[in-house]
């Protein structure tokens, strides 16, 4: 077992495998699930607990030997399970091909992000799992279970973010659009009242918008406006000041402002120098109704005498509504509120609770891959389709080969 796969990006679990295997081909893959007692599988470990964690056997699937098989006539692409987008996305932009959206962070493994609800930013852009066209999921025999969104109804709708409980993702198809140029522009200091007054405008003012802000001022820090090419960049904005153009110097290659290039190098907030490195920081997030927006940004400025220990940096984000199960947007558009957290572990871990009571009547749903404090029952109030989820988990792993800490203490003790 080499030393980065013993643990999650951040540093702060330790992964309890007996053995870690790193299968080249989906046939080696089958096999070593139909033999496995329980399997799991590690992807980037950009997790901020246990979910990836197991104590039978770990896969970690990058040495899988497949190509992505573009389908031009479908505008789709093929996939082996522990791709990445910054594996992916290149090779697209070569065949005039991209994706969507995009998560922050290029180097994680594009089903971990699909499986865990993750997103970029947008308000007519779904989450990363809304490009999922089709999946084939190695079953407790090896057997592979193929899902095709528009015929496999709700057992597709359960599949695409299923946080590991029903089986391992062998391949993913994805839709794809003709790949086309993004530039990214800075303003700072957006008051935060005008912040909250304009809200749909701001959200709205190009492809993806994010606001950035420690929350220990009236105001937003920084929006960053990552607008399609062709449009021109505001010569105002809602009262706030022209950034910087340019790159600056960072253990992170920020996404430059100012200067065109292709999505997939735009729409990512940044890349690691060291992908493999251990991170400096913890992460939550919490996802509100649209409508609930502006009360749940409030909420979260009343505790800003709480946050200034613990804080690094909020990101506020939007994104479209779908109908996949545990999706962060089921049912309902989406404010995503992200906190960047110091790595204060026991800190933060005692601030969750007060940070979830205050944004409880706004029945804001956790990111399952970050840190939260929800209960079972509050995780089942909040994303409908929970139990739905593990009973068909039950069902199609009755042995519980998938199963491990995290869904027991989850999703498990809710049925």
């Amino acid at each position: 077992m080499q030393d980065w796969q013993q643990q999650n990006w951040s540093g702060h679990v330790r992964f309890s495998a007996a053995r870690v295997h790193s299968p080249r081909s989906i046939e080696e893959l089958q096999a070593l699930v139909r033999d496995a007692r329980k399997a799991h599988v590690i992807g980037s470990r950009h997790c901020f607990h246990d979910i990836a964690d197991t104590d039978g056997d770990l896969l970690w699937l990058g040495d899988l030997q497949e190509a992505p098989v573009i389908d031009a006539a479908r505008r789709q692409v093929t996939i082996h399970g522990g791709m990445t987008y910054e594996q992916l996305c290149p090779l697209l932009e070569a065949a005039g091909w991209a994706l969507p959206n995009l998560p922050s962070l290029k180097h994680v493994t594009v089903v971990g992000a699909c499986m865990t609800s993750t997103h970029g930013s947008g308000d007519n852009i779904g989450q990363l799992a809304t490009a999922i066209k089709r999946l084939e999921l190695v079953q407790p025999d090896g057997s592979l279970r193929v899902l095709e969104r528009g015929q496999d109804g709700d057992d597709f709708r359960a599949a695409a973010v299923s946080i590991g409980a029903l089986g391992i993702v062998a391949r993913l198809s994805l839709d794809l659009v003709p790949s086309f140029q993004v530039q990214q522009d800075c303003f700072e200091r957006l008051s935060l009242e005008r912040y909250l007054a304009d809200f749909d405008a701001i959200s709205g003012a190009a492809y993806s918008v994010s606001a950035f802000t420690t929350w220990q001022q009236d105001c937003i820090d920084t929006v960053w406006l990552k607008r399609r090419l062709p449009s021109a960049m505001p010569a105002s904005f809602h009262g706030a000041t022209a950034g910087p153009t340019g790159t600056p110097p960072t253990d992170r290659t920020l996404t430059p402002c100012g200067q065109p290039g292709p999505c997939h190098e735009r729409l990512p907030h940044y890349a690691f120098r060291d992908a493999l490195a251990v991170g400096n920081e913890l992460q939550s997030e919490y996802f509100v109704d649209r409508e609930q927006a502006g009360a749940a940004i409030r909420a979260v400025v009343g505790l800003r005498a709480g946050l200034a220990p613990i804080l690094g940096l909020s990101e506020v984000r939007t994104m479209a509504a779908d109908d996949l199960w545990l999706s962060c947007t089921q049912g309902r558009p989406t404010v995503g509120l992200h906190f960047n957290w110091l790595k204060k572990g026991p800190e933060v871990e005692a601030f969750l609770p007060t940070l979830e009571a205050a944004l409880a009547p706004m029945r804001a749903r956790p990111h399952l891959g970050k840190l939260f404090a929800h209960s079972p029952a509050q995780l089942a109030s909040v994303y409908p389709r929970w139990r739905d989820l593990a009973a068909l988990a039950r069902r199609w792993d009755p042995a519980g080969k998938f199963s491990n800490a995290f869904l027991e203490r989850h999703l498990f003790s809710a049925l």
